[in-house]
């Protein structure tokens, strides 16, 4: 069956856990290497991955670039506008040419219904850069950093997010159902995450609290989780950041997590908005490892996809 890695849930715990562990081993065997030298085994040599992007990137962009290159290949990357897409070829028809150029597809989109859709005609890999619903690579890597920082697995963890409930909050929600950690999610009345994604992963037996004040998300937590309050595309609303500014992250939010807690944000940050400068710059900020570890989770999720682990 094609290993696509469309969300979280169909790679399932062990699926997650094999990504985890070949990010972790993977930045260990790199440990002060020049960033453009390969991989001892050049694993996806000859391997292309094909990457489309509709919406602006940076993190995305440059880390699935230099982890195909890392691993031994190569990659084209295109804006939809400068393909055939921008004038009307269809979905279909993309994947079914791109899917005999290319030996994996990345689709950065503002429709999980496109991605999707993508995935049904391809008959490669299809992943997941980022959709309005959901951004799955950006969890995984930032599981990733709260293992190197505390030093064991995120299992029986206890996490606090606080802000909009959006694409982070919902792959959030996902991993804490699937690797059994404790997510206690604070958003404002009216900006609840996707109720379908919730009830699925309360199914599942996640253990997930809906509260909608910050200082309840705070209670135990281990890792403190923000996200820009208005994503790309959406528009500016006064009422909108007016409700969010009672959960901007600041020492005093961040004192009621545990003592130690890590502050993560898959930045683009707006500082001094969901964020103060002086949780952004302080010490319990893991956000520039979280960045990094972008990089050595798009790796593994490759490999991954590529069947090379798992």
């Amino acid at each position: 069956m094609m290993r696509h890695f469309l969300d979280l849930a169909p790679a399932g715990p062990d699926g997650l856990r094999a990504i985890l562990d070949e990010a972790h081993r993977r930045k260990r065997l790199r440990a002060g290497w020049p960033k453009g030298q390969v991989d001892a085994d050049a694993p996806l040599a000859g391997h292309v991955l094909g990457m489309i992007f509709e919406k602006p990137s940076t993190r995305t962009r440059f880390s699935f670039d230099m982890a195909i290159r890392q691993l031994g290949g190569s990659s084209i990357v295109s804006s939809a506008g400068e393909m055939q897409l921008g004038r009307g070829e269809t979905i279909a028809d993309t994947a079914r040419v791109l899917s005999r150029m290319v030996d994996a597809l990345m689709l950065r989109t503002s429709s999980h219904a496109k991605l999707d859709q993508l995935a049904e005609f391809a008959t490669i890999p299809v992943i997941n850069g980022l959709t309005d619903l959901t951004h799955p690579c950006q969890v995984l890597a930032d599981i990733m950093t709260f293992e190197e920082r505390a030093g064991r697995p995120v299992e029986g963890s206890t996490w606090g997010y606080v802000g909009d409930g959006n694409n982070m909050t919902n792959s959030l929600i996902e991993a804490a159902s699937l690797l059994k950690f404790d997510l206690r999610v604070g958003v404002p009345h009216g900006m609840d995450p996707d109720a379908g994604i919730m009830a699925t992963a309360c199914a599942r037996g996640g253990c997930i609290g809906l509260y909608h004040t910050p200082e309840e998300a705070m209670v135990g937590a281990d890792v403190v989780v923000t996200d820009t309050w208005v994503s790309m595309g959406q528009k500016d609303s006064e009422a909108k950041m007016a409700a969010c500014r009672p959960f901007q992250v600041n020492d005093a939010l961040m004192a009621r997590a545990n003592r130690g807690a890590i502050f993560l944000h898959c930045l683009p940050a707006h500082r001094g908005d969901e964020v103060t400068d002086s949780v952004m710059d302080g010490p319990q900020s893991a956000i520039w490892d979280e960045a990094e570890n972008r990089l050595h989770v798009q790796k593994a999720i490759l490999l991954w996809c590529l069947d090379k682990i798992g």
